[in-house]
């Protein structure tokens, strides 16, 4: 699902703006301990940024390869592989308030912008300061996630854009879960398959 297909009513039941957190038996290796930001959910499918999974890829090569100066300070900043679609595609999420070519407000807190005119902004230091950076995203097609809840793949969680742009990467999956009291270490791997 590209960016441009993302309608900006919310459905009742939707879980747009929530995070997807992968249960500890996740079976797909690409998900395994994992969470991931749903940009849109409806009836045709969901769309989702994987939040804490990088990529071999810095900010400043990013920047490079699109020749823009990088006077950001954040060249060395890894960016995230958002998920197996669309890889070559840069996806960003960031504070809400703040509107690019292609910016959608996910929710009141977090937009979600994939056009290059955010990418020139932040390259010279000026874009939001709430930003994470990722390629490619994770997809669902119709009814396919709601299968994967019902089978206990991925928990649900409100999301908080604290986790997203102020906790390090490599904390986010147990963070959110502490905050919410669960102990995933306890859950075993029995539930959760992809």
């Amino acid at each position: 699902m590209h960016l441009s297909n993302i309608d900006s009513d919310l459905t009742h039941g939707s879980l747009r703006g929530q995070f997807l957190l992968a249960m500890p038996g996740m079976q797909d290796p690409r998900f395994h301990q994992t969470i991931a930001f749903v940009c849109e959910h409806n009836p045709e499918g969901a769309m989702a940024i994987v939040v804490n999974t990088p990529s071999k890829v810095t900010w400043g090569q990013v920047f490079a390869q699109l020749s823009l100066e990088d006077s950001s300070l954040r060249g060395d900043e890894v960016v995230m592989l958002g998920g197996p679609v669309s890889p070559e595609q840069g996806f960003v999420l960031h504070g809400a308030g703040v509107g690019f070519d292609s910016t959608v407000e996910v929710n009141r807190e977090i937009s979600l912008t994939a056009s290059k005119d955010i990418l020139e902004s932040l390259a010279i230091g000026r874009g939001p300061d709430d930003v994470l950076l990722a390629l490619g995203c994770a997809g669902w097609g119709a009814g396919q996630l709601e299968q994967e809840l019902a089978e206990n793949a991925w928990l649900t969680l409100p999301s908080e854009p604290e986790i997203l742009f102020a906790t390090p990467w490599q904390k986010r999956w147990q963070t959110a879960a502490a905050r919410h009291g669960i102990d995933l270490a306890g859950m075993g791997s029995q539930a959760g398959h992809a």
